[in-house]
């Protein structure tokens, strides 16, 4: 699903923020990416979405060679992943259910398909009681909650999640890393960024490690069992 092959990312003024990374997560895996501030997490989640582009090296996902793909063919790749942020970045003049339909709308789809995908997303996360609410009613791990069922709306092969419990307590920590591991148990591959060591220590699933921009270790794979439904 995803594959780096010695990739590299340098900034305009000669910084690197990723240097010579290899690894390889398959279909269904789920896995953390960890290390101290500035050591490169966001940014090879952004290469991964074509946020940001590998200076050197390969970044393959799902079988595509992402260096070959064109700007005018980049929407279409994201079609695939879904982004979930450490601030949510819900718009809060909008319902949850609007918020959630974004993707959907986007694509044209009609307000049949939209209010039935939506509506099934919400029920994933345990909000469809809230899809008239707005954001700023609701608390800081139901927001969340909203970012989680918008990314998943399309039902993407592929979720990263990039500090997706900075701002949560332990006890809600654990309830959103339980919705990303039924994602993967349905064969989702789940990538997230996290500094929270006591809380991926915890849990059994892959570590990747980033120090000074570089891969210093990787705890071995484990792919997810794929079973149910998505």
């Amino acid at each position: 699903m995803i594959r780096f092959s010695h990739a590299s990312k340098r900034y305009p003024g000669g910084y690197d923020a990723l240097q010579d990374i290899n690894f390889h997560l398959s279909p269904g895996e789920m896995a953390f990416l960890t290390g101290h501030s500035g050591a490169g997490k966001s940014t090879l989640l952004k290469l991964i979405a074509l946020i940001e582009r590998a200076s050197r090296g390969q970044v393959i996902v799902n079988g595509l060679n992402l260096a070959k793909i064109s700007r005018r063919k980049i929407p279409y790749h994201r079609r695939d992943i879904g982004m979930i942020f450490q601030d949510h970045q819900l718009l809060f003049d909008r319902t949850v259910f609007d918020n959630v339909a974004l993707p959907l709308v986007i694509r044209g789809l009609s307000h049949q398909e939209i209010g039935k995908k939506v509506r099934a997303s919400l029920d994933k996360v345990g909000l469809l009681n809230k899809e008239r609410a707005y954001p700023i009613t609701l608390s800081g791990g139901e927001q969340q909650r909203v970012g989680i069922a918008r990314a998943v709306v399309n039902k993407p092969p592929l979720l990263l999640a990039d500090e997706p419990t900075g701002n949560l307590d332990p006890e809600l920590s654990r309830e959103i890393m339980s919705i990303f591991e039924q994602f993967s148990q349905v064969g989702v591959t789940v990538l997230i960024a996290s500094h929270d060591i006591d809380l991926i220590t915890h849990l059994p699933y892959r570590v990747l490690t980033l120090k000074n921009a570089r891969l210093s270790h990787d705890s071995g794979a484990t792919t997810a069992q794929t079973s149910g439904t998505y």
